[in-house]
């Protein structure tokens, strides 16, 4: 338990332990009393061989709904999904004002129109290095670099001591769009003293430093100059500055742009509105650049990480609207293979090169930067900052190991490594985990959000596996079979359907009077004569229904 007097707490709901769905509590006061600010609230991404069927993956709120009284408002450090996508789904419970820069606002904005709260909503907008006071929190933004507009480390203050948050961020010394990180208020802060750093884990694993954008572009501006025919860029939509340098390289080489995708769309939208791409032409639909020849055009789309509903992975596949490649075309990727995505992605290029159409990676030429810091970045973070305690986030387990170590290689005193739930006291020489808080998972399913360990989803996942079977049984009055069991199988090999009609008939033979005339009993051991059955046959047990039919 704390200490008496006021406390000073982090206490990660999302985001650490893992890269993604980041939600960050920070608390001051003494316990039962503390207030409240949320830093960030994103989302990860459902995945069809842990969650089929479900979109988009929540942090749970729970523990910060029970104590909303005492929660302040929430500040959105960056744009990105894993940042801001869940606001719209979690704020109804929440129902606090939210801070942010004005890209990030006008992302927010159309996400929060979308789910009609944009009325409720208080969202107030601060500018670039703005300062906020929130209770017994100071706020301080400071500019850094990333892979979309406007990110936010902020200096959280408090009477016991300052934590640098640093988001999402690397070294970019050329951004092409936005300010380079602003060394200068990261060493003017480490020298009022910093008690903690919450820092970006991503590339702790990676040496050296993640490269600069303004490098991509002379590289990929470059590259698009050779190749003879429609050119297709996917990248990540809200790399702001990646789509200028194609737009740019585009009419460096005579092509004319069309944007193909939603969220190229909504991210080119929200730039424009908010002083961005002013230099450059405006997109042609992609249904007019059919009639251009080919070496005349060049489409901007979504899908990099073979995202089934995504422009690259319907173009691939023939079924796109408006956009046709073929042989003798090329596809540039200027975005990495997030781990976890690497089968659609691959698939998807093989449906490309299977039309002749040429693929070029980051494998093959230089076309994309990381946003996130490698450890000579992280080595520079500590040099300016000097925090006393070192919590990594934003990472898996050897991410977050790996960047506690350098810490430790950095002089850092103290160093905890936190999960989702861990409620750390930050305090000199006594910074530990003092308390843990329910930190699990919600799920959207189409236009439900579920909570996790619901019955769909473990069905769904049973389902995904082995397949389902449902058998029904007829009995006459007086509890004697009518029929022969009727069995219909989806996800179930036809090899064994035979083998399974038989053992479900076997059980109902040998069930005796008194369980004939117990449905519930009945149906049980004919479940399970029909899973076990297929389990010796198969290797799997399917999803069994059984119904008993009486006549």
């Amino acid at each position: 338990m704390s200490e008496a007097g006021p406390d000073f707490v982090f206490l990660p709901l999302g985001g650490s332990g893992e890269i993604g769905m980041n939600l960050t509590l920070y608390g001051y006061g003494e316990p039962g009393k503390r207030q409240w600010i949320i830093l960030d609230c994103g989302v990860t991404f459902g995945r069809e061989d842990d969650t089929p069927g479900i979109d988009l993956v929540l942090p749970d709120p729970q523990f910060i709904v029970a104590r909303r009284k005492n929660l302040l408002g929430m500040v959105l450090t960056h744009g990105h999904e894993d940042h801001i996508g869940a606001v719209a789904h979690l704020w109804p419970e929440l129902r606090c004002p939210i801070w942010t820069t004005p890209f990030t606002g006008a992302l927010l904005r159309s996400k929060l129109e979308e789910a009609d709260l944009l009325d409720d909503v208080t969202l107030n907008i601060l500018p670039l290095g703005g300062t906020l006071s929130l209770g017994p929190f100071d706020l301080e933004l400071i500019t850094i670099t990333h892979s979309i507009p406007e990110p936010n480390a902020v200096a959280v203050k408090t009477p016991l001591g300052t934590v640098l948050h640093t988001g999402d961020w690397k070294i970019d010394p050329d951004p092409l769009i936005g300010e380079a990180t602003d060394e200068a208020a990261l060493r003017a802060l480490g020298d009022e003293g910093v008690l903690a750093i919450v820092c970006d884990s991503t590339n702790a694993l990676v040496p050296g430093h993640s490269g600069s954008e303004g490098a991509v572009r002379e590289s990929l501006t470059e590259l698009i100059g050779t190749l003879k025919n429609r050119v297709a860029v996917t990248s990540f939509a809200s790399n702001v500055a990646r789509l200028e340098t194609v737009m740019l390289a585009a009419k460096a080489h005579g092509r004319e742009v069309a944007l193909v995708g939603r969220s190229m769309f909504k991210i080119v939208a929200a730039a424009r509105e908010t002083g961005m791409l002013r230099g450059v032409p405006e997109p042609i639909a992609a249904a007019d650049a059919r009639f251009l020849p080919r070496d005349k055009v060049l489409y901007l789309c979504t899908g990099s990480q073979g995202e089934g509903a995504a422009a690259l992975s319907r173009i691939a596949q023939g079924d796109h609207p408006e956009v046709t490649l073929e042989a003798g075309d090329a596809v540039i990727y200027s975005s990495r293979v997030i781990p976890g995505n690497d089968r659609a992605i691959f698939a998807v290029q093989n449906a490309l090169a299977e039309k002749g159409v040429e693929v070029l990676t980051e494998r093959d030429h230089f076309v994309h930067v990381s946003g996130h810091p490698c450890r000579d970045e992280l080595s520079k973070m500590y040099q300016w900052v000097r925090p006393q305690i070192a919590i990594p986030v934003h990472g898996e387990t050897r991410h977050l190991q790996s960047h506690a170590q350098l810490a430790r290689d950095m002089q850092v005193k103290e160093t905890v490594i936190a999960r989702n739930g861990d409620m750390v006291r930050l305090a000199p020489g006594r910074a530990r985990i003092i308390d843990e808080a329910p930190a699990g998972r919600l799920y959207v399913d189409g236009d439900l959000v579920l909570e996790d360990g619901e019955a769909v989803l473990r069905a769904r996942r049973g389902l995904a596996f082995g397949g389902v079977v449902a058998a029904t049984l007829v009995l006459d009055k007086r509890g004697r079979w009518a029929v022969d069991p009727v069995l219909q199988c989806e996800g179930v090999p036809a090899e064994i359907m035979e083998d399974l009609i038989d053992a479900a008939a076997e059980a109902a033979e040998n069930l005796t009077q008194r369980q004939r005339e117990d449905e519930a009993g009945a149906s049980e051991a004919v479940r399970r004569a029909i899973r076990r059955a297929a389990k010796d046959l198969w290797g799997k047990r399917p999803v069994t229904r059984v119904q008993i039919v009486y006549i």
